[in-house]
């Protein structure tokens, strides 16, 4: 069995240039939104702004992962902590899910029981406008670093289905649930004045909720793949099968088993049956132009296990 370890082609610093952004944002963001619900009394305004404390306290917790994905590989994890970073990002699902989806939901039931008095809403439009302008940078920031990976013809949510880095897709599934959250307390507080009704803004709040919760199974769903163990995809895995099986050295390739170990950093196990009668030096040459071949494609693929041995049972 052999080993080969690549280096990395170059991290841009983009998932932490999304997170610092998407922070920066929420911060003030999540201010304006607490003075304003203080002042006005606007259930969905208070629900924006427990949305925007909330995402504020997630992209540090994606700092925390971040960090700790990065550390160097020791005896106990010799594959790095890579997926560290999956770990947090789910922490982040279920702190959406019960901060953000479960507060908005029970203070918006709450104000329609008993529903208060509609106040000025001037200050609730300058606020939701504000706050689109810098979800709405937020949002694109991370929407540019998704797109810096999104195959030709593929939508931007097949773009995240496909992402391996959690910092990036979680930041703009969030940052679209606030900028669609913006749009529904815009609209309950506009319905509320137009129609003299005190229940459209606390039925903004649950519907904001109810947003967030679904923003919540997205993440975990994403992120909870990847944390158990998701593969490189059918695609890859054919491109390279084929690659190897284009090798002459190569007599057959068998099963190909591969795992994400962090956003730029894959696991891949090889059963091959190389040429009969090949001297050991060969075979070693062999697999350097493999390890080479395959890198050029796929640079994630850092960590790569040649069994000729496993092909017969492989095969059988």
């Amino acid at each position: 069995m052999t080993e080969t370890n690549k280096e990395e082609s170059g991290k841009d610093g983009g998932s932490r240039k999304v997170i610092y952004a998407a922070i920066l944002a929420n911060l003030g963001i999540a201010a304006a939104k607490f003075i304003v619900a203080a002042i006005t009394g606007s259930a969905a305004m208070l629900a924006e702004g427990i949305h925007s404390a909330v995402d504020t306290g997630n992209e540090f917790l994606l700092l925390v992962g971040e960090r700790n994905s990065e550390k160097p590989p020791d005896k106990r994890h010799p594959f790095g902590y890579g997926k560290a970073l999956y770990f947090w990002a789910l922490l982040v699902a279920l702190s959406v899910f019960s901060l953000g989806g479960g507060l908005s939901i029970y203070h918006g039931i709450s104000a329609l029981r008993h529903p208060e008095p509609l106040e000025d809403p001037m200050w609730n439009y300058v606020v939701l406008g504000v706050s689109a302008c810098f979800e709405g940078y937020s949002w694109n920031v991370s929407r540019k670093a998704l797109n810096k990976r999104r195959k030709p013809g593929a939508s931007l949510w097949q773009t995240v289905h496909a992402s391996k880095d959690a910092s990036v897709f979680t930041v703009f599934i969030e940052d679209t649930a606030a900028l669609l959250g913006l749009a529904i307390a815009a609209a309950g507080i506009l319905l509320g004045h137009v129609f003299d009704s005190p229940y459209f803004d606390p039925a903004a709040s649950v519907l904001i909720g109810l947003l967030l919760v679904g923003a919540a199974f997205a993440l975990a769903r994403e992120t909870g793949a990847l944390l158990v163990g998701e593969g490189i995809g059918t695609d890859a895995t054919r491109r390279v099968c084929e690659i190897l099986r284009d090798d002459p050295a190569i007599e057959d390739v068998g099963k190909l088993l591969s795992m994400q170990l962090g956003p730029d950093e894959v696991l891949l196990t090889a059963a091959v049956r190389f040429n009969r009668g090949m001297r050991i030096d060969e075979v070693e040459a062999a697999i350097e132009r493999l390890e080479k071949a395959v890198a050029a494609v796929y640079p994630a693929i850092r960590h790569i296990y040649f069994e000729s041995g496993a092909l017969r049972s492989a095969m059988r």
